[in-house]
């Protein structure tokens, strides 16, 4: 009796098990079933476009496809072996080894241009699919390739505006559901489901492809005539920070970018080509720091105004050098300058006027500038990989290390920093934060996004910034940086020289920083050559280089 209890409640329960399983779970495991029996293929979506202020696509897609196989569906393994192997140029044992691999689909190439997938399409071989896919496609090759980036084989950025606004620009993939029986062998006119992809957005930035274009082709001259490790430049809106142009002369091309943009001259090694190809995508305006040299006597100048510790017709003495502790330090002219007002001093980027400036101000001043100025934190533009400046700590600042830092040595930033910086000297006392992403815009132009950036208002006082317009002007006017003078433009600027480390290399970095108009500036440009051989004053050489940019950009900027 007992038996026959156990035995009917055993019974009952598997009875409800089964009725719960079959009625209250059907739709659920129904769904798992199917599921089995389904194949995947994704669909990428069209990744966004770039496009500048012109309406120039930088980057855009190509069509392309990708290359499967399926096992179980494949009736003659050799005749779709010697097809693949013929359209898509690939050993015969990589074909051969994917043709024969059991899995529910293998894929055999990407990127494969479309006529050839057509021509694959057309043996009509069972076991093959032809999926239509995209490519990452720049129209331009090398124009601002370190700035622009490029995007890997998954279509996700890798670099530059690429993967700094990824989120916008790649889309939603979409899948191919195909349906199979328990052999994985395709269920004939059961046809496909498709999950259509959503596309990227575009994304619209403040490069001016002229602009870029020409900046290049200046950046090119002076890399080949002085024979330099590299050329940057910079172009940039002073007042609100949209960046124009921005150079890391040479470039390479960004629809080949794993090829190095020269040739090796011996044998290297997986890493070693890395290492090699890390250093080509670099983008030295933001990535790399140096000594910025006199163009930094802009800040210490603008320090000394604003602390109130010097007037124009402060009067200085330049010997030649200036005596700190038990260091000689000279000016660039060993003759010495004589006597010098401030005004005088800052055309002739006198080093003993601005020892003294720093001198005036003291460590405590100098760090309260540099961090008001925001020289202590980063631009934050919007490219990946920016450095940040290198700086003595406060308690370690002697008298010499004061000295040196008055006029632009012995600490580092980066170019991006110190255009941000002089151009919110410049433009009134705000600090912008530079940037090329303007707007997010669907395909059919609709906007999705303004893009915003901070702006701190009032890092110096008005009059300081007239001031120091109307200083940097005399100094293209009647000072250093007269071979940047354009007739009918009023050009305000400041030149550089300043040496790399180690000293006894005897390396030079030349630059020139030049805006317009003085009074009331529209557009800032830094050119910096890296290294140049033969004649390495930055008035020499570097401000011809801003004035030749100048000559045409300021005529192209007033027609815009």
């Amino acid at each position: 009796m007992v038996m026959f209890v156990a035995i009917f409640f055993v019974v009952m329960f598997l009875i409800g098990r089964l009725v719960y399983l079959m009625v209250f779970c059907s739709e659920y495991y129904g769904q798992k079933a199917e599921n089995l029996h389904e194949r995947e293929r994704d669909i990428k979506a069209a990744r966004g476009k770039i496009i500048d202020a012109t309406g120039t696509v930088l980057a855009t897609n190509k069509s392309v496809c990708t290359i499967s196989v399926i096992h179980s569906q494949i009736d003659d393994p050799e005749a779709v072996i010697d097809a693949l192997v013929k359209e898509l140029e690939l050993p015969e044992e990589t074909v051969r080894k994917r043709v024969e691999k059991v899995s529910s689909i293998e894929r055999v190439k990407t990127n494969v241009d479309k006529e050839t997938g057509d021509r694959i399409r057309a043996y009509g071989l069972s076991g093959i699919k032809v999926d239509e896919d995209y490519k990452r496609y720049y129209p331009y090759d090398d124009l601002a390739s370190k700035v622009l980036g490029f995007t890997g084989g998954d279509n996700q950025g890798i670099l530059g505006l690429e993967v700094k606004y990824d989120e916008y620009l790649q889309g939603t993939s979409g899948k191919i559901l195909t349906l199979t029986d328990a052999k994985g062998i395709e269920i004939e006119n059961a046809g496909e489901t498709r999950l259509e992809p959503v596309n990227g957005y575009n994304l619209h930035i403040s490069m001016d492809y002229n602009i870029q274009k020409y900046c290049e082709q200046v950046a090119e001259k002076a890399y080949m005539k002085k024979e330099a490790d590299y050329v940057s430049v910079i172009v940039m809106n002073p007042k609100n920070g949209e960046l124009m142009a921005m150079v890391n002369y040479p470039e390479f091309n960004l629809n080949d970018p794993f090829t190095l943009n020269y040739e090796l001259t011996g044998e290297v090694t997986a890493e070693e080509k890395q290492n090699l190809l890390n250093q080509m995508w670099r983008n030295q305006c933001i990535s790399d720091t140096y000594e910025p040299g006199s163009t930094f006597k802009i800040i210490t100048a603008s320090a000394a105004l604003e602390e109130g510790v010097v007037s124009l017709t402060d009067n200085f003495y330049c010997p030649g050098y200036k005596m700190v502790e038990d260091r000689r330090i000279r000016c660039a002219k060993t003759t010495g300058h004589g006597a010098e007002t401030f005004e005088t001093g800052i055309m002739n980027s006198c080093n003993p006027v601005f020892i003294e400036l720093g001198e005036r101000l003291g460590v405590d001043n100098f760090y309260k500038y540099f961090k008001q100025f925001g020289l202590l934190s980063k631009t934050n533009v919007d490219l990946p990989g920016e450095a940040a400046t290198i700086m003595h700590k406060k308690e370690n600042v002697g008298p010499v290390e004061l000295a040196t830092v008055s006029f632009g040595q012995s600490f580092q930033i980066t170019p991006m920093q110190l255009v941000t910086t002089v151009s919110s000297i410049i433009n009134g006392g705000n600090r912008i934060t530079p940037h090329f992403g303007v707007e997010i815009r669907d395909d059919d132009g609709n906007l999705v996004e303004t893009l915003q950036y901070d702006t701190t208002e009032g890092i110096c006082k008005e009059e300081t910034s007239e001031t120091m317009r109307y200083l940097l002007e005399r100094v293209v006017s009647d000072g250093g940086g007269q071979k940047a003078k354009i007739e009918g433009y009023h050009i305000g600027g400041k030149t550089a020289t300043s040496q790399t480390l180690p000293r006894s290399e005897h390396k030079y970095i030349s630059s020139f920083l030049g805006f317009a108009p003085a009074d009331d500036p529209q557009v800032l440009v830094l050119f910096i050559i890296n290294n140049p051989q033969g004649i390495y004053y930055g008035g020499q050489i570097a401000a011809p280089m801003v004035k030749e940019i100048m000559e045409n950009i300021l005529p192209y900027l007033d027609k815009s």
